[in-house]
């Protein structure tokens, strides 16, 4: 009997601290929390919201160069009643009004010559351009515009073909859209092909994934990043598989930064667990578990990242808080006995969380403390989560895809749009090129 009541107990606790978890204290993303849960892992300093003292700031600026001037005369009479228009100006004071022009389709026709042999009777007329494969076909700025409001800010098809004829009057079928992005992604292959090997030439890469629908089923968004440049993958697994479709992490030998999925594990790359996933988790521990060596590991964490991050960190600060790490994984272990196996289960015994996690830290110690010792090595996996974001976005905006190939498709143009903006490169010059036929490419040895 007492051997249920202790298991129903920690069933219980469980659920509880399942129903209890939020961003702070999990992996569960922020959309999910109430609006007034998600609490900071950040320091404060004090300073008041908004500009500091001393910041330089920003405001719109004259131009040089003007499309056209408006000369205001003045007319009518000075106070004392003397006419102005008797008097001449001595200089003018400017002001500048910075709006776009009327949008409307330009409408090119190219008008071959026929010509008929008088020898043979041949009938033959000039060759057209390659980008007038038809009678009427729109530009290369539509189909960029298409693109850029579908794959860059996730504007669903049916309003991006609004929003087109709202601005120049045309008005492009969904078809029209999906063949864009598919004539988009075929030309973005080299692009695709050189991104992968500057990649593997990155000495630390960033990886992370999240759900993404096709039909309805669930599928996977994978991304491989670091500050320069950003691959997106699109498969049916979440699992090595997809890493292996994507043919870029089990190549790699250097620093993978990741948040301890166990398919990450499986690659030959140098490790680096996420700081932030682990602050995460000892938080719900110490909170929902009442795990104090969670809590005390937590802060010491904290503490010596700061230090790290302050540039006050000393080899003896790093040696003590490594002692001290492995200590209250010791506790933790003792805090958490192993759980005995369940006579007729098979398989292995289920063990608490916070067992669960302080082996994984002593398991993983190196890759958890690489921060501390490899110089360039960052703390957290925020990189690729602020990669992975705009994937939960379009997921909550426009939904999923129709087919796989449209997700694989809409991933390349992704790793086009991110690379760019990341380089400081037009995104919008960049997909208006593409379909010009001279795709401006970014810089694969940043």
């Amino acid at each position: 009997m007492e051997a249920q009541l202790a298991e129903v107990l920690g069933r219980l606790q469980a659920l509880e601290a399942r129903l209890a978890q939020d961003s702070t204290t999990s992996s569960q993303p922020p959309s999910k929390d109430q609006p007034w849960v998600p609490k900071s892992e950040r320091q404060k300093t004090g300073r008041s919201s908004g500009a500091q003292h001393g910041h330089v700031g920003k405001t719109l600026k004259m131009a040089e160069h003007v499309d056209e001037v408006v000369v205001l005369p003045l007319t009518g009479h000075c106070a004392c009643g003397h006419a102005w228009e008797s008097v001449n100006a001595q200089g003018q004071v400017a002001r500048q009004v910075m709006d776009l022009p009327e949008l409307c389709l330009q409408v090119t026709e190219y008008r071959a010559d026929v010509k008929v042999c008088p020898g043979c009777r041949h009938r033959q007329h000039a060759p057209f351009p390659d980008h007038v494969p038809g009678q009427v076909q729109y530009g290369p700025r539509v189909h960029g515009l298409a693109v850029y409001l579908n794959a860059a800010h996730f504007v669903p098809l049916e309003r991006t073909s609004e929003i087109l004829e709202a601005l120049c009057g045309a008005r492009p079928s969904d078809g029209t859209i999906v063949l864009n992005l598919q004539l988009a992604a075929d030309r973005l292959v080299d692009f695709e092909t050189q991104l992968k090997a500057a990649l593997l030439q990155r000495p630390v890469l960033h990886a992370d994934e999240t759900g993404s629908k096709v039909n309805g089923k669930l599928q996977w968004m994978h991304v491989v990043s670091c500050a320069q440049l950003t691959l997106y993958g699109h498969h049916a697994h979440r699992g090595f598989a997809a890493l292996e479709a994507m043919n870029v992490l089990p190549q790699f030998k250097g620093l993978l930064m990741h948040d301890a999925w166990s398919m990450y594990f499986k690659l030959s790359a140098k490790h680096v667990l996420c700081g932030a996933h682990l602050l995460r988790e000892l938080r719900g521990l110490a909170e929902h578990h009442a795990q104090i060596w969670a809590g005390e590991l937590r802060d010491a964490l904290r503490l010596v990242y700061h230090q790290q991050k302050d540039g006050t960190i000393t080899p003896e600060l790093v040696v003590a808080f490594e002692r001290r790490f492995d200590a209250l994984l010791d506790a933790g272990l003792k805090a958490n006995p192993p759980a005995l196996p369940v006579p007729g289960r098979r398989g292995r015994t289920k063990q608490t969380p916070g067992r669960n996690l302080a082996l994984r830290c002593q398991q993983h110690r190196e890759a958890v403390l690489r921060f501390l010792h490899d110089e360039g090595v960052p703390f957290d996996n925020n990189q690729a989560e602020r990669d992975i974001r705009p994937w939960c976005v379009k997921r909550k905006v426009s939904g999923g895809f129709r087919s796989e190939e449209g997700g694989q498709h809409f991933a390349r143009i992704r790793s086009y749009i991110s690379t760019l903006r990341k380089q400081g490169l037009n995104v919008w010059h960049g997909l208006v090129s593409v379909f010009r036929g001279d795709v401006i490419m970014p810089s694969f040895c940043c």
